[in-house]
C-alpha cells in the first residue's frame, strides 16, 4: 500500500527522486499519466495493467469514454528509475502539472501522485475539513 506525504525538487532536466519508502511497492519500473485535480498519477506495472483494463472495457461508441480513454493514454509515459533512484517526467507531463522545482509526492493507495508543491499547499488549504466535516462525509460515502 503507497502512503505517505514527501517533498523533493524536480532537476533543470525534469529528473526526480522516487522516496525510498514508495520504491518497494511502485517497483523500478512504472507508468506515469495526467492525473485529476492538476497532479500526475503514477502506477506500478501491475496496477496500470489494471487501470488499463477498466479504460477497455469501456464502450468506444460512447464520447465520454473515449475522452477519458485520451486523458488518460496520449501524455502517458513508461518510466524505469535509474541507478540513484532518479526518474525522468517528460516535458509535457510537467507542464500539464505545473512542476518546476518543489513537488509534493504522495502514496494513495494503489498510485503515486506528483502535485507541484505550490498546487498541493492550495490543494490541501481548500480541502482542510474539521474532523465533523470529515465524519460526516465518511458516513455519507458508508465508511
Amino acid at each position: 500500500m503507497l502512503i505517505g506525504e514527501y517533498t523533493h525538487s524536480i532537476d533543470t532536466k525534469g529528473r526526480l527522486i522516487m522516496p525510498a519508502k514508495l520504491k518497494d511497492d511502485i517497483g523500478e519500473s512504472f507508468v506515469i499519466t495526467k492525473g485529476l485535480d492538476g497532479c500526475l498519477f503514477v502506477y506500478s506495472r501491475t496496477e496500470w495493467k489494471n487501470f488499463e483494463d477498466k479504460l477497455r472495457a469501456f464502450p468506444l461508441t460512447n464520447k465520454d469514454a473515449r475522452a477519458l480513454v485520451r486523458f488518460f493514454l496520449a501524455g502517458a509515459m513508461e518510466c524505469e528509475l535509474d541507478k540513484q533512484g532518479r526518474f525522468l517526467i517528460s516535458g509535457n507531463l510537467r507542464e500539464f502539472a505545473s512542476l518546476e522545482k518543489d513537488v509534493v509526492i504522495i502514496g494513495v493507495l494503489d498510485k503515486i501522485e506528483i502535485w507541484s508543491k505550490d498546487k498541493w499547499l492550495q490543494y490541501s488549504e481548500k480541502e482542510n475539513m474539521e474532523a465533523d466535516e470529515i465524519a460526516e462525509k465518511m458516513a455519507n460515502l458508508g465508511i
